[in-house]
Order: C-alpha cells, then sequence, then structure tokens
C-alpha cells in the first residue's frame, strides 16, 4: 500500500522523469520512421489495452459509479493533455532531438505553476519569478543556431515553439483534473485520459491529408521493437507513475523532481543516441533545471 511507505508521491514523480527519458530516448529514434500522429496513436492503442487487462486482472472496475461529468473532464484532459500535447512533444523531438527538447520540456513547470494559480488558487512568487526568466534564457540559448549548427534554423524555431505548445498543453490538462484525481482510482484515470487521447487522435488522423501513409508505418514492422517497449514504459509505468504523484501531493512539490527527467534524457541521449555534449548545452541544462527548480518553489 502507497500509505506504508514514507514518500510515495515523490518516489512516483521521480520515478515517472526516469522512465519517461528511457522511452522518450525510444521515440526519437522510431520519430525518425514514424509520423508524431501515428507514434502518438500507437502509443494509446497500446497502452489503453494493457491498463484495461491490467485493472482487469487487479479486478478494479472500468466504469466506476462516477457522475458523467466526471467522465466528460478526464476524457477531455486527454484531449488536451495526450492527444494535442503528446502529438506536439513528437514533432518537436522529431526536430530538436532528445537533448534540446528536454531543455524546452523545462517550461512544464511554469506552466503548470501559472495553471495552479489560476484554478487552484495557488500563488507565484518572486523566486517562481526567476526561475521562469532563467527557462526562457535556457531556451534563447539554444535557440542561437550558432550553437546548433546541425538543425536549421527553420526547424530549430519550429522545434521549440511546438515543444513550448506541449508543455502548455500538458499542464492544461492534468490540472483541470487534479481536484477530482484525488478521489479517482489511478489506473482508471489515466486509462480514461488516454480513451481521450484516442477520442482527439482519430478525427484529426481521418482528415489529415497523409493518413494513408501514416496508418501504414504503423504495419508490424522492425520499428516495433522500440515503439512497444517505448509504449510500455511511457504509458503503462511513466503516466500511471506521473499522475499516482500529482494524485498524492501538492504541484509544487511533484514538479521539480519531475523535471529532472531534463538531466536524464541529457545523459541518455549522449549514450545511446550519441547527440552533441557541448558547453552550451550543458549550461541550458543547467540553466533550465535551476529555472524549473525555483518556479516551482513555494
Amino acid at each position: 500500500m502507497l500509505s506504508d511507505f514514507q514518500y510515495p508521491a515523490e518516489a512516483m514523480a521521480l520515478g515517472s522523469a526516469i522512465v519517461w527519458a528511457f522511452s522518450v530516448i525510444l521515440f526519437r529514434i522510431a520519430g525518425k520512421s514514424i509520423h508524431p500522429l501515428g507514434l502518438n496513436l500507437f502509443k494509446n492503442l497500446f497502452a489503453s489495452v494493457c491498463l484495461a487487462l491490467g485493472m482487469i486482472i487487479l479486478g478494479q472496475p472500468l466504469l466506476p459509479k462516477f457522475a458523467v461529468s466526471n467522465y466528460r473532464l478526464m476524457i477531455l484532459s486527454g484531449v488536451f493533455g495526450i492527444a494535442i500535447s503528446d502529438t506536439f512533444f513528437f514533432w518537436s523531438l522529431n526536430l530538436l532531438g532528445a537533448t534540446l527538447t528536454g531543455i524546452v520540456d523545462c517550461f512544464y513547470s511554469p506552466f503548470l505553476i501559472g495553471a495552479s494559480l489560476l484554478f487552484l488558487g495557488e500563488k507565484m512568487s518572486l523566486f517562481q519569478l526567476f526561475g521562469v526568466l532563467l527557462i526562457v534564457s535556457a531556451v534563447f540559448s539554444i535557440s542561437q543556431k550558432k550553437h546548433e549548427r546541425e538543425i536549421p534554423r527553420k526547424d530549430l524555431v519550429k522545434g521549440i515553439i511546438l515543444g513550448i505548445l506541449a508543455m502548455f498543453f500538458m499542464a492544461i490538462g492534468i490540472i483541470m483534473i487534479k481536484p477530482f484525481l484525488a478521489e479517482s482510482p489511478l489506473l482508471w484515470a489515466t486509462l480514461f485520459r488516454i480513451i481521450g487521447g484516442l477520442v482527439g487522435l482519430v478525427p484529426l488522423l481521418l482528415v489529415h491529408p497523409e493518413r494513408g501513409a501514416i496508418f501504414k508505418s504503423l504495419s508490424p514492422s522492425p520499428a516495433w521493437r522500440l515503439i512497444v517497449p517505448a509504449a510500455f514504459l511511457g504509458s503503462c509505468i511513466g503516466l500511471p507513475l506521473w499522475m499516482g504523484g500529482m494524485k498524492y501531493t501538492f504541484v509544487i512539490v511533484n514538479v521539480p523532481l519531475n523535471q529532472l527527467n531534463t538531466v536524464f534524457i541529457f545523459i541518455l541521449a549522449a549514450l545511446f543516441l550519441k547527440e552533441r555534449v557541448t558547453v552550451w548545452r550543458v549550461l541550458a541544462v543547467i540553466l533550465a533545471l535551476g529555472g524549473a527548480f525555483l518556479a516551482s518553489f513555494p
């Protein structure tokens, strides 16, 4: 039981950061051959089946007795936080690579704190504002083409914008269910957010001009050796851990632990993807991570 541990929420938040970093590396490689919409669709289909089977095995009801409005809210959260956010994230990952995407993702902290200010009545301090400035400085640093010569300027700017938008929609998607999350079964909440992701993705795919190629890229292929473990780690393990951290503790406690994924991604990208380790990238990681911690400072 979670109550048997002294810091269950903190452990879940840190665990989600580690697991997500590994899945990002796998998604980065798979994204070279699969469209971001297709990657997101596969991830959500795979995770929804796994989570539903897990709930059945554990004897948890798939449709607990909640008001219809609560189901709608959870699904809407998935549309924002999974259908839109994850698609933008995968798109940004394809353009920037894992390291730079991890730096841009530090916008997650100020967006989440800002959303909690608007919807949960939390307040933003001078420390938090200074943290936001540090994150902006880090992103501005990596946006200078002379530091990232292998990425075309157009792709660099586009990837940064997409990454920022991904973090914005992720923050909105989780904050809108934060009050209800406390009374919701964790696996059920995770499953219905993923279903919300599917609800948002299917219409987009059906009208997409490249839908034939996108669906074809998801047919059984060697890429499954990457996206299956990536989906399992990211959505079947990482997502419940992330939501568990949100469920069992305050936002300002959870956020900095989540944001450690930037460090893990930086290290793994250098080891497995052979992404460059430069002075500017190291400084940007330090600035962004420091800003994320200050942005979460009460």
